[in-house]
């Protein structure tokens, strides 16, 4: 689409991502577009990085299988996406109360 609206302008770089004339974008380009994100999120301000571990959590106190995890962020290795996940409250809850009925139940 942006190929169309810049015509005769248009730069071909063969990019998955470019600016509307399809240039390449600025290193930083992402990061201050995360920036204005979180601004009108109105959240407390994390690295780009910070979502990654935020979106593997989030997946995994879902029930999402930990491969299909992987996959989603890309890792070659499990381990890798292990590292990213963080065990929540929700999750440690979750398990002391199992290990309860497995005990006393």
């Amino acid at each position: 689409m942006d190929k169309l609206r810049a015509g005769e302008r248009w730069e071909d770089h063969d990019l998955v991502f470019a600016t509307r004339h399809g240039s390449p974008i600025e290193r930083t380009e992402d990061w201050k577009t995360w920036k204005v994100i979180l601004r009108q999120a109105g959240v407390r301000d994390v690295r780009v990085h910070d979502a990654r571990h935020t979106a593997a959590t989030l997946l995994i106190e879902q029930g999402v299988n930990i491969r299909v995890v992987q996959e989603v962020l890309g890792h070659t290795w499990v381990t890798t996406t292990e590292r990213y996940t963080h065990v929540s409250t929700p999750l440690m809850r979750d398990a002391g109360e199992r290990l309860a009925s497995a005990l006393w139940d």
